[in-house]
């Protein structure tokens, strides 16, 4: 039984969808500026783990995830380049695939923009100010949050206790210092659109409203994104969106927010500069090793970033990859045994362990613990077949591997290589293979002088070899 940590209730909850076999699923995606750093990178790790994780228990998914392509930071992009603001969306939204791509992040099923959905945000906004929720003033509309009883549900912040503590408004012309914008009047030189209150530009909460409404329904399963979105902008979008359906049981049930990653504690962000954009730790790691610091660590909890931390995360994912490529080389022999049935049963207690880790909030440092004493096991049996001469039993050993091979299905690992990027003179992956593949060749015609040869040159050059039944491995010394 799959349990949820609620945002919106603070507590976990057993999941139950709202259409028997399907998820709908939306998350807040970038705002395309500037590249994602890895602190943005960790909601999409995050869920692209729990939408494997539920169609691996059979469910159909539906996955939204947006792109905010209209937004001051992109105007002042787009101004200080002396560019238009499309060329600075297009740059950066490609940017953003090519990071998630690295990371082993699945697309998802669409990916709508604001500005391609400007009908729907006006028509949201008009019946907003026909219900009572909203109203117009020189060309900017605003919410009515008073209006809403249920204002500060997701946060837990009581209206009044906000509009004490807020500071003095510029704009005094808001019925309620709390008031968000829902549309904004243009100003000179900006992009704008036609709407019946005058050329403007959406405010930023309506456009995630709108599009999850349009394309879930106006109930639909999870709504996700990073803890710093909980409030104003969550909090914003269920008030907007269940006063403009007329049910303040519709919109998003389950509300999950990930951890921040910090770097010495502090939140990482661009604001404060003190990020790391994901293609400039790509020159320094494999994405795939990104991606496992991401998820030894649980999603709801702080990450803290540092090099020691991420290199600990390589070293126990070559660990996991190197059980995985030795048991797989395995499997390549014939077996001649039938004797080691308890594999089997083993590897149905794995997948068991497995699935309760995810089962309870999407737990993947629990399973990954799982997956390391699994790996123990596939290490140890292979010695034991390698090295001691025990009778291999393909068909049990196959099954474990089954299991293994699953659950780094659903983590999203053995998809890419490992393989560090080559630093400026560093011999490629693909020349060092290639010199490997010629040593085989060599010894394999007892041409031993050849195989010291190309083992001692690659010495020189920093690559060490190891060899062993189960085939020749190498690493950067």
């Amino acid at each position: 039984m799959l349990k949820v940590y609620n945002t919106l209730t603070r507590k976990k909850e057993e999941f139950v969808p709202q259409e028997e076999g399907k998820v709908g699923i939306y998350v807040c995606g970038v705002t395309p500026y500037n590249f994602p750093h890895i602190g943005n990178a960790r909601p999409f790790v995050t869920w692209d783990v729990i939408k494997r994780y539920l169609k691996a228990k059979g469910y159909e998914v539906k996955h939204i995830q947006n792109f905010t392509d209209m937004d001051d930071k992109i105007i002042k992009a787009a101004n200080t380049e002396g560019v238009s603001w499309q060329t600075i969306t297009e740059r950066y939204i490609k940017g953003y695939f090519d990071s998630i791509d690295a990371l082993n992040v699945q697309r998802a099923n669409l990916y709508p923009k604001v500005t391609e959905h400007m009908e729907d945000i006006i028509n949201m906004v008009q019946r907003l100010i026909d219900r009572g929720y909203a109203y117009e003033m020189e060309g900017d509309v605003y919410f009515r949050v008073e209006k809403d009883p249920d204002y500060g549900k997701l946060s837990g912040r009581k209206l009044e206790d906000m509009m004490a503590g807020a500071r003095v408004e510029v704009d005094n012309r808001k019925e309620n210092p709390m008031d968000f914008a829902l549309w904004k009047s243009a100003k000179p030189g900006e992009p704008s659109w036609e709407s019946p209150w005058g050329q403007g530009r959406p405010g930023w909460h309506i456009e995630c409203s709108v599009m999850s409404l349009k394309y879930l329904g106006d109930t639909f399963d999870f709504h996700g994104g990073g803890s710093d979105l909980i409030f104003p902008h969550h909090e914003n979008e269920i008030a907007q969106s269940q006063c403009c359906c007329g049910d303040h049981h519709s919109f998003a049930q389950y509300w999950l927010h990930n951890g921040f990653i910090t770097i010495d504690n502090e939140k990482m962000s661009k604001s404060l500069n003190n990020f790391i954009t994901v293609p400039d730790i790509l020159k320094l790691y494999p994405g795939e090793v990104v991606r496992f610091f991401i998820l030894r660590t649980h999603y709801r909890s702080p990450l803290d970033f540092s090099e020691d931390r991420i290199k600990e995360a390589q070293a126990g994912l070559v660990r996991l990859r190197t059980a995985y490529d030795r048991g797989q080389e395995l499997l390549k022999q014939e077996g001649n045994s039938d004797a080691d049935a308890a594999m089997a049963e083993a590897a149905a207690k794995a997948m068991d362990d497995f699935y309760e880790a995810m089962d309870d909030d999407f737990n993947t440092a629990l399973a990954i613990g799982y997956m390391f004493t699994l790996s123990k096991e596939i290490n140890t049996y292979v010695n034991d077949v390698v090295n001691k001469g025990k009778a291999f039993d393909k068909k049990h050993f196959g099954q474990l591997m089954d299991v293994y091979g699953k659950m780094a299905e659903i983590i999203g690992i053995f998809e890419s290589s490992l393989e560090m990027p080559a630093a400026e003179g560093e011999m490629a992956a693909e020349e060092i293979e290639a010199l490997i593949a010629e040593r085989a060749e060599a010894k394999k015609a007892k041409n031993w002088a050849r195989a010291d040869e190309i083992r001692d040159s690659l010495k020189e050059q920093g690559i060490i070899l190891e060899d062993s039944a189960a085939g020749t491995t190498w690493k950067r010394a």
